[in-house]
C-alpha cells in the first residue's frame, strides 16, 4: 500500500532513454530492470522501491512476500502498467510499457495481463456474467461470443447458478471466484494478484487458491502473487522477498 498522505509524483524515469534494447529473453512474460519508486509530498520523499530487477518466465508461479507497507502492491502496479516508476523500465510480453501511449498501454494490459485484487473490484451495477464478459467486450469480441465464454468459465469456477447475480448478492468467496474468472477470461500471458485471498476465511481462501492454480496450469499463464501469507507463498514455484525496497531471493 502507498504510505498515507503521500502523493505519487508521476515522474518518468530520467535514465530511460539510456537503457539498452529490450531485455526480454527466452520469451519472458514480464521483465523489469532498475525499477524504483519514490513518493513525494513537499519536501518529504519516501523511496518505496529501489533498483528492483525481476524476470517472470512463461507459466511460472511466483510469490512476492513482505511485511505490510513493504511495497508489494506498488511493485505489482508498476509491473501491470497501472503506475509509473521513478526510474527503471518494465517490459510486458516484449513491449516497453513506458514507451507506449496510455491507450496502447491499456490495449497491452487487456491482451497480456489479468488482475486479481484483495477486494474483488467487480462493477457493482453489473451481474457476474457481465463482469466476466467485460474484458472481452473491451477487446472488441462480439457480445454473443463474450457472453458464451463468460458463461462457460463461470460454470467452471462453480458459479453456474449465480450468473445473473450482482456482486452485492454474492458471498465473499463467490465474488473472488468471479474476479478470478474475469482475470483469466482473455487467456493473458500473466495474472497479477494482489493479496487475492487476504479478505477470505482460511477455508475459502484455500479453495480460491486451488482454483487459481488449476486455471494457471490449464490456461498456460504465468502467475505473480504478492502476499504476506507464507503458506500461500509455499505453493508457488519461486518465492522472493521485498525488504527495504529491494527484492531478495
Amino acid at each position: 500500500m502507498k504510505p498515507p498522505m503521500i502523493t505519487d509524483n508521476h515522474t518518468m524515469p530520467n535514465n530511460h532513454t539510456t537503457l539498452p534494447a529490450s531485455p526480454a529473453k527466452n520469451g519472458a512474460v514480464v521483465v523489469c530492470r532498475g525499477l524504483a519508486k519514490t513518493f513525494a509530498e513537499g519536501d518529504l520523499r519516501v523511496e518505496v522501491l529501489h533498483q528492483v530487477d525481476l524476470t517472470v518466465a512463461p507459466n511460472e508461479r511466483l510469490a512476492i512476500v513482505g511485511t505490510s507497507g513493504s511495497g508489494k502492491s506498488t511493485l505489482l502496479h508498476l509491473l501491470g502498467g497501472l503506475d509509473v516508476p521513478s526510474a527503471g523500465e518494465v517490459w510486458v510480453d516484449g513491449e516497453d510499457l513506458l514507451r507506449l501511449s496510455e491507450a496502447a498501454r491499456g490495449r497491452l494490459r487487456n491482451r497480456a495481463l489479468g488482475f486479481i485484487y484483495q477486494f474483488h473490484h467487480l462493477l457493482p451495477e453489473f451481474t457476474a456474467l457481465e463482469n466476466v464478459a467485460m474484458p472481452l467486450l473491451i477487446r472488441g469480441v462480439s457480445p454473443r461470443v463474450a457472453t458464451e465464454q463468460a458463461r462457460s468459465l463461470l460454470d467452471r469456477v462453480g458459479l453456474k447458478e449465480r450468473l445473473r447475480h450482482k456482486p452485492g448478492e454474492l458471498s465473499g468467496g463467490e465474488r473472488q471466484r468471479a474476479a478470478v474468472a474475469r482475470a483469466i477470461i482473455t487467456r493473458p500471458r500473466c495474472v497479477l494478484a494482489d493479496e487475492p485471498t487476504g479478505n477470505l476465511d482460511q477455508g475459502t481462501a484455500m479453495q480460491v487458491l486451488a482454483l487459481m492454480l488449476e486455471l494457471n496450469q490449464d490456461f498456460g499463464t504465468s502467475l505473480v502473487i504478492v502476499t504476506h501469507d507464507t503458506g500461500l507463498a509455499k505453493r508457488m514455484d519461486r518465492v522472493l522477498t521485498l525488504i527495504d525496497g529491494r527484492l531478495q531471493d
